[in-house]
């Protein structure tokens, strides 16, 4: 395992028959491997694609309740603080106009894929993965948010991720971003009059949602390692910081 070069993983649990999604890249942004499983199968995965750094599409842990205390100090009535129970990673992409899910600060009110992704941080730790920036450690682990870091890339809130224009725009953002994946432009390139009658479209040319999900994760992994000054950590590195492609946010991508 020290001989293989190392790679770039993107993980993105969801609450689906096939628990994870996963993708890993090569230091040129190749495309080694995509594919789903369950928790023994990602690690089967990464044992075969050895990565310097994974990225999670999901939270190492509840909440802190850093939003919380922080508002309470500002003796608001109990009614002002409502929608406080999320991290101050989450409070500030929303506040951007950025939607994200809210970690609760007790895990039996984390839905299930949340729950799924702690598992992951702590099989990841138990494996010898230190959370990003670590220095000394050859592995490690950061997390990011890709629908954050597409709204980052494009500028804007991307088109809604089920639908084809949304997921092309997602594919081009990433193939743009020279990752090493199906040029998307090509799915234009083969449809004829006679497929758009026939309702045959070239769907195998376009990535699943969670499939992009899992790409830009990938993505991550590698500007971290690659690029970090072209990244940015938003969040309290105890609750959970998530990583994001620019060097600077907007005020509002809305």
């Amino acid at each position: 395992m020290e001989n293989q070069i190392p790679s770039f993983i993107g993980i993105d649990p969801t609450a689906g028959r096939q628990p994870f999604t996963f993708a890993a890249l090569d230091q040129e942004r190749h495309l080694l491997a995509l594919s789903a499983g369950d928790i023994d199968e990602l690690f089967t995965f990464m044992n075969d694609h050895p990565p310097a750094v994974v990225a999670v599409n999901a939270p190492p842990r509840p909440n802190h309740s850093l939003v919380r205390k922080s508002l309470e100090k500002q003796h608001l009535a109990q009614g002002q603080l409502r929608g406080s129970d999320l991290r101050l990673a989450e409070n500030d992409l929303r506040g951007r106009g950025i939607h994200v899910s809210p970690t609760p600060s007790r895990v039996e009110l984390c839905p299930t894929w949340m729950q799924m992704s702690f598992d992951l941080y702590r099989r990841l730790d138990y494996s010898g993965y230190r959370q990003y920036p670590s220095k000394q450690a050859p592995h490690q682990w950061v997390e990011t948010h890709p629908h954050a870091a597409f709204c980052t890339l494009l500028d804007r809130i991307p088109l809604p991720k089920p639908t084809i224009e949304g997921r092309l725009q997602r594919q081009i953002a990433l193939y743009e971003r020279g990752v090493g994946i199906k040029d998307p432009m090509g799915f234009f390139e083969e449809i004829t009059r006679h497929k758009l009658l026939q309702g045959f479209l070239p769907m195998e040319i376009v990535y699943d949602p969670e499939e992009l999900d899992a790409l830009m994760a990938a993505y991550m992994a590698w500007c971290v390692n690659n690029c970090p000054q072209e990244t940015i950590l938003v969040g309290d590195a105890e609750e959970g910081r998530i990583a994001l492609p620019v060097a600077i946010l907007k005020e509002n991508y809305g």
